[in-house]
């Protein structure tokens, strides 16, 4: 898993760019039945390591504490930025700090 490294508040204008960004995305992740499993977080960490920002589909019945309860869960473990959700799509984002090594 990625250091637990506090991520920065985003401006109002970082996310409203991140959500013109997340509208040509497909889901990269999918939570099924099982839940939210540590194989999923990871997953989730590696996409994020990969793309910075991701949409992640979540098939839950239709719960909207339950979608809020997963999505804070998901951002809590993995450092990430919750940016939208839209039905059962939460898209998150973590700025990938090695980029900016480059």
């Amino acid at each position: 898993m990625t250091k637990k490294i506090k991520q920065p508040i985003l401006a109002f204008q970082d996310i409203r760019e991140l959500k013109g960004k997340i509208h040509h995305l497909k889901p990269i992740v999918i939570i099924g039945n099982n839940g939210l499993t540590p194989a999923v977080i990871q997953e989730i960490d590696r996409a994020l390591n990969d793309h910075e920002l991701i949409k992640i589909r979540v098939h839950i019945k239709d719960s909207k504490e339950e979608l809020a309860k997963i999505t804070q869960e998901i951002c809590t473990k993995t450092n990430a930025t919750a940016i939208q959700t839209i039905g059962h799509i939460v898209a998150v984002y973590r700025k990938n700090l090695q980029n900016e090594d480059d």
